[in-house]
Order: structure tokens, then sequence, then C-alpha cells
């Protein structure tokens, strides 16, 4: 029975982690080891885990170096074959691992297993929407315009996959391996999957249960928006520096599906509970206009 790493990367998320955790401990696939990563959490998240006594958690403290850091310190740490990251407000259905270890076991190609996902409101209720994303056949262009891997709680992961894109870098004062990249405090994931897509020949494929509840939270989403568009700009400019045939062909239309995708959360984030600037969703609205001709015209 392989091993899997469970990753959970804390900060600032005491109203949820005791659940989350809770949601590990669940799971009806018994062999994995829980790696908390403290990324100088400043409140009382860590003193919450340390109330767990299960033998196979382990808590990692390290200074703040965001979500893409805490999952690479995670990943260096980790003892599993296979390795699973789950956000510190979401949750995981019992059977997730089971299933998960179950489909990469009978599916050797297969380097990424994901799950579709449910959304909670932030009382851990059910929202009743799914993420519905492709299951099989996944490319590069799926990656840059849909992301099919939905979230990142969704993903369990072979070690050999991010042996695979590794990098080393020197950001804070020694040489390290690098996987996700920290220079993205946004679209983390999304720069992962689209390089292992690219660089590798491994395929990711999905379970067609939603395996995942992933918490929706209204705090930040105001600012947040812009800033995701800002960051997916940026995914877009470092995959042009290595793949500009790829980026070149699919730019217009990746492009046209993320300003639709701001555009309808710009419309829902009109009910009032969220306060977002008339400017921010002129400009996401102006964009989408200016695009949108490419989206009709083609569609994956």
């Amino acid at each position: 029975m392989k091993k899997v790493s469970v990753i959970i990367p804390v900060y600032g998320v005491e109203k949820y982690i005791a659940t989350t955790v809770q949601s590990v401990l669940d799971q009806t696939y018994k062999n994995f080891e829980l790696l908390i990563i403290d990324d100088a959490s400043p409140d009382q998240s860590i003193a919450i885990c340390e109330q767990f006594t299960d033998p196979r958690i382990k808590i990692i403290r390290q200074a703040n170096r965001g979500l893409a850091g805490a999952r690479n310190t995670g990943i260096r740490n980790a003892q599993g074959e296979y390795l699973a990251f789950l956000d510190g407000d979401d949750l995981w259905l019992p059977e997730k691992l089971e299933k998960h270890v179950a489909h990469l076991e009978k599916s050797p190609t297969v380097g990424i297993s994901f799950s579709r996902s449910a959304f909670i409101n932030e009382a851990g209720q059910p929202l009743g929407t799914y993420q519905m994303p492709k299951l099989k056949g996944i490319t590069v262009p799926h990656l840059l315009c849909r992301n099919p891997v939905g979230n990142g709680s969704a993903p369990v992961i072979r070690r050999e996959v991010f042996e695979a894109i590794k990098f080393q870098d020197n950001l804070y004062g020694c040489v390290e391996d690098f996987y996700f990249d920290e220079n993205f405090r946004q679209c983390e994931d999304i720069e992962c999957w689209i390089r292992i897509a690219i660089q590798t020949n491994w395929e990711m494929e999905g379970i067609p249960e939603a395996l995942t509840l992933y918490r929706v939270n209204s705090g930040g989403l105001s600012s947040n928006m812009l800033k995701q568009f800002y960051f997916w700009e940026k995914v877009i400019e470092k995959t042009r520096s290595y793949a500009p045939e790829v980026v070149n062909r699919w730019e217009p239309l990746a492009r046209a599906y993320m300003l639709r995708y701001l555009a309808r959360r710009a419309v829902r984030l009109q009910d009032g509970s969220i306060d977002l600037s008339e400017n921010s969703k002129a400009s996401v609205f102006k964009a989408l206009r200016q695009n949108f001709d490419i989206f009709a015209k083609t569609q994956l």
C-alpha cells in the first residue's frame, strides 16, 4: 500500500482548519502522512492543529512564503509516492484518497488524478453548485483556457511528476528545489499544470465524483479579481518564454475564456454583499467585449 503525503498550507484559517484536518484523518485510505505547513500564520490556526494527537501529523514552520512556497516546503519534506494538496479552508470526502490511489494504480500513464468539486459556503453548507470539468483527453489548450483540474485541493499527484519539472533557484539565501513558482501569489497551480503538460508526457485525468468540497469565501474577492487577472497574464508571459508557439496559437482564445470568467464573477458580486468598484467591473466588461468575437468563433 503506497503512502500518500497530504500537504496543508496554513495561513489565517483558524475558522476552518480543524474541520479540514479532520477530513483528512477521516479518510478511508489510512497510509498517509499529514504535513501541516505553518506559513507564519498570524492567528490561532497552528495552536488548533497542535491539539490533534494523530502520529501521522507533522507540523513544519517557516517564514511566510505564500501558498506556492508552503506547497514547495511540503513537497521537499514529503515521504510518500503520491502527493495530495488540501487548502486550509477546504474539505475532502472520506473516500477521496482511496479513489485517487486506485485510479493512479490502474492508470500508469496518468500523473495527475483530480476530482470534481462541490462548492460550500463559509459555514460549510452546500451551495448546490459544482465544478464539472473535462475529465479525459486533457491537452495544453484545455489547461490554458479552462483549467480542468479546477482548484488546488482537487489533485493527487505522483512524486515523479514533480521530479520531472523541478528547477533550482536561490530566493531565500540558499539554493533549493522548486516545483510551484513562488513568483506567483495567485494562479500558481495552473502555471504548474501547464508546465507539466508541456514539459512531460504525464497525462491528467479526472474522477467523475465530487470528492473535494471547495469553500467560497467572501473575504478579499473584490480585490482578488483583478489580481487574478494580473497573475494570469504572468502565467501567459512565462509560458511564452519556453513555449512561444503554444501561446501564440492559443492565447487569444484563452484570454477570451478568462475574461468571460471574470465578467461572470463581476456580475455575481453585484448582489451587494461584496463591494466591487465600478471601475473594476467596467474594465473587465470592456476587455470581454474586445475579445468576445474570438470566443464566439472558436471554442474547445
